[in-house]
């Protein structure tokens, strides 16, 4: 037989394993002989493939030997479990495993699964959850897509491969203590891990569709591959009314799907999918819903045509009892599927915090029912036009109108649904078979332009714009203004702006006015602003020069963080105060560390995939979801105008990060902000210090004035007496004091000092005491939009 077609008959006597090669032939050996081979060139190529990028990988992370027992301890374990399975259900006379009975397996897969999940254990945190979440899913998804014996064995074997990964990696961190198994992701980390299952669910009708033989559960829609398709008119003379049998009804499906129309009817709704991915990834809030609404949809067309739910109008009930009970629960899977998926979609809304704008937004929803509506017209004009010689059978107004429906669903839903007429004149054809077609491609030509908009929420506002004013001026934390999540006032009298996020009612800032010169007029304009519109304008982190105009406005004022400033062209580090630095430093170069200035689209893949990691195991260590509002994560390193301090050893490996946000005077740079700062686990001390003070060299000799440490949030040196503290004043502290566990701001402000910085005082300004609550409740939903009750209970519990 060779590689073309597989093992001789011979070989695969010998070497394959299943049910009877163990059971019933007492073949022990065959789950290690079974990795061996494969069924065709075209999957020995892509076993070969994956067996370089996968096993080269594990071996990368534990080593060969570990390698080794992993590929050959998961086979051999998955492949006797999933026998022992099949073993008892033949003995309970279930379907599948009567089905399945008889099969050989040759699959190598199972034995690449199993290593590669072992070596999850060894990865770090970024790709260790990678691995685990898209290898499991990927396993269940040919589970229930393809259903064959092998599928079955790979997923134990995955399976089995995560319990010894955490059992080798535990024993060789023995001193450390045990792994954790679980770790928090960082909101970009989440949108990666929901895009992929998005995707990877999408394409699950792709593998039935490949699959040569289709047990899975949700394996119908496989009868779309074939190629013998009847002539109409024979189907349906020959499938009367109580003459339907199996046969006739694969017949009808299969005309249904005669042309490239039907088949793409099947396949379009999943590309909508792959195109909402790619919305998840970047963040976009419309690429949920838009997936929530596709995945609610299959739903329920599962439920209502594989006949879990009756029909409208129809008197008919499920079965659920007797032989048919097995079969309900696999049809069931298909309707669960997507609405798990919609569900936990709609739960982690909150990591998507990209908004379209709303206009755009309801002409996607026009542009889709109206098509839907026409098309559907179209359809049955053209029918009542052809109604005497265009179909198998004259028809009637009331046979379009209750077909008419079933011409946008894909033809995998319809197995089951007898065809009351075929079209066979061409006109009715290509309106019959396309008309879905068109519809779909229109629901995803519309939604691209819909995905790619970021336009800001607010009047009259753009990114763009607020973008272009900050070259005109602003403060330390004005660039932050370009993250998601910010709205933007323009000053109708002065060229500047203000960047807000409405929570609640409570209307908070990111910083103060930015772009050309303003007035103190411009606080009392965007206040009027907010008030027009029913929000309590709060300033938060505004330079504390305004505090006399505040004053004036009858407003009560608070510092809530002190910025840190050093002046590069004074830079030195003479004294014994440097000490500390000058000895970081020093360390870092004997290790043969290096600090590279660079942008994140100048990183190589390898580099900004260590940028991940680094901070996926910073996000792990801590209790509480990633902080947002002033506070950036890997997504705002991507920004072309943001600058990256590197600290890289001999061996290429990051150390180190952080990040530096601009700030502008007539367009020109005149300021760094720090920004993102993180270290990797296990580096030498002192390797923040070592980024911080190559930084501050570069940008002396790039004639750099000022560079800003930033300001830790709700930290600050010149805090009041307990008697004197406001009551947002004692508000903000239980915050801080709170949040220090987990954060460590304060520790952040006790580092920076290092430096011997200048401390300018930030403030914030509301105009009524009375929304301190409001307030405060506002503050901690900006730092943590992802945080639960639970969370926050346990956040209040636990304040030092």
């Amino acid at each position: 037989m060779g590689p073309l077609h597989g093992p001789s008959a011979r070989v695969r006597a010998w070497a394959g394993t299943g049910f009877e090669p163990i059971v019933e032939g007492g073949r022990w050996w065959t789950p290690v002989t079974s990795i061996f081979f494969t069924n065709s060139l075209v999957e020995l190529l892509t076993v070969l493939f994956l067996a370089v990028l996968l096993l080269g990988w594990a071996e990368h992370l534990m080593g060969s030997a570990r390698t080794a027992i992993a590929f050959f301890a998961t086979t051999i374990v998955g492949t006797f479990a999933g026998v022992g399975l099949q073993a008892l259900g033949a003995r309970g006379g279930e379907m599948w495993a009567h089905g399945v009975i008889e099969l050989i397996t040759f699959d190598p897969l199972t034995a690449i699964g199993g290593a590669i999940a072992a070596g999850s254990a060894f990865a770090g945190a970024l790709w260790r959850r990678r691995i685990r979440v898209l290898t499991v899913l990927v396993s269940v998804m040919f589970v229930l897509y393809s259903g064959q014996p092998s599928d079955l064995y790979r997923l134990l074997a995955v399976l089995a491969g995560l319990g010894l990964g955490s059992l080798l990696h535990g024993a060789r961190l023995k001193h450390v203590g045990a792994p954790r198994t679980w770790i928090r992701s960082s909101h970009h980390e989440v949108r990666v891990l929901l895009a992929s299952t998005v995707v990877i669910t999408a394409l699950g009708p792709v593998i039935a569709l490949l699959s040569s033989s289709r047990f899975g559960p949700l394996a119908p829609i496989g009868m779309l591959f074939t190629n013998d398709v009847p002539a109409p008119g024979e189907v349906v003379d020959r499938c009367q009314a109580f003459a339907v049998t199996q046969a006739c009804v694969r017949d009808i499906t299969l005309e249904r799907i005669n042309g490239l129309g039907p088949i793409l009817v099947s396949v379009l709704p999943l590309l909508v999918l792959v195109v909402a991915a790619y919305g998840l990834l970047r963040g976009r809030r419309f690429g949920v819903w838009l997936a929530v609404a596709v995945n609610l949809l299959l739903s329920a067309l599962s439920a209502v045509y594989f006949g879990l739910l009756p029909l409208p109008g129809s008197a008919a009930s499920p079965r659920l009892s007797g032989r048919y009970a097995e079969l309900t629960v696999d049809l069931a899977i298909s309707a669960v599927l997507p609405l798990v998926i919609a569900v936990v979609l709609i739960a982690m809304r909150r990591h998507f915090p990209v908004q379209a704008d709303p206009a755009r937004v309801r002409r996607y929803v026009f542009t889709v029912v109206i098509a839907g509506l026409s098309l559907a017209a179209l359809y049955v004009l053209v029918g009542w036009l052809l109604r005497e010689t265009g179909f198998t059978r004259p028809v009637g107004l009331d046979d379009l109108l209750n077909d008419v429906f079933e011409r946008f669903i894909p033809v995998s839903f319809l197995r089951r649904e007898p065809a009351g007429y075929l079209p066979t004149s061409p006109l009715g054809t290509i309106v019959y078979h396309n008309v879905g077609t068109v519809f779909w491609l229109i629901v995803i030509g519309a939604a691209i332009p819909v995905m790619r908009d970021d336009a800001t929420r607010n009047r009259g506002g753009d990114a763009a714009r607020a973008r272009r004013l900050l070259g005109g001026g602003g403060d330390a934390i004005s660039f932050m203004s370009t993250w998601p999540g910010n709205s933007y006032w323009f000053d109708p009298v002065d060229d500047v702006a203000v960047a807000y996020r409405v929570i609640g009612r409570i209307a908070l800032t990111t910083g103060g006015p930015f772009g050309g010169a303003s007035g103190h007029d411009t606080l009392g304009r965007f206040a009027r602003f907010c008030d027009d519109n029913g929000w309590v304008p709060v300033f938060y982190s505004i330079d504390d020069d305004t505090t006399a105009r505040f004053q004036s406005m009858g407003w009560e004022t608070m510092v809530v963080a002190e910025e840190t400033v050093l002046r590069p062209q004074e830079w030195q580090m003479t004294g014994k105060k440097w000490q500390d630095v000058r000895s970081s430093i020093n360390r870092a170069q004997r290790a043969g560390i290096r600090a590279e200035w660079t942008t994140y689209a100048d990183l190589s893949l390898a580099t900004a995939i260590q940028l991940s990691d680094i901070s996926e195991q910073w996000i792990a260590e801590k209790d509480l979801p990633e902080m947002g509002f002033t506070l950036g994560g890997i997504d705002e390193l991507r920004d072309p105008s943001v600058r990256l301090m590197l600290a890289i050893g001999e061996d290429g490996r990051v150390e180190g990060v952080t990040s530096w946000l601009p700030r502008y005077r007539d367009g020109a740079v005149v300021g760094w902000t720090l920004d993102f700062m993180r270290r990797r686990p296990g580096s030498i001390n002192g390797v923040m210090e070592f980024l911080i003070a190559e930084a501050a060299i570069r940008m002396r000799d790039d004639g750099i004035e000022t560079m800003s440490l930033s300001a830790a949030p709700l930290a600050h040196t010149s805090r009041a007496g307990v008697g004197d503290r406001s009551a947002m004043d004692r508000v903000l502290g239980f915050i801080s004091s709170s949040l220090e566990p987990v954060y460590g701001f304060r520790s952040l402000l006790a580092f920076k000092r290092k430096f011997q910085p200048e401390y300018h005082p930030l403030i914030m300004a509301f105009p009524d005491p009375v929304a301190l609550p409001a307030i405060g409740v506002a503050l901690v939903r900006a730092y943590l939009p992802g945080i639960s009750m639970r969370q926050a209970a346990s956040l209040a519990r636990g304040r030092g």
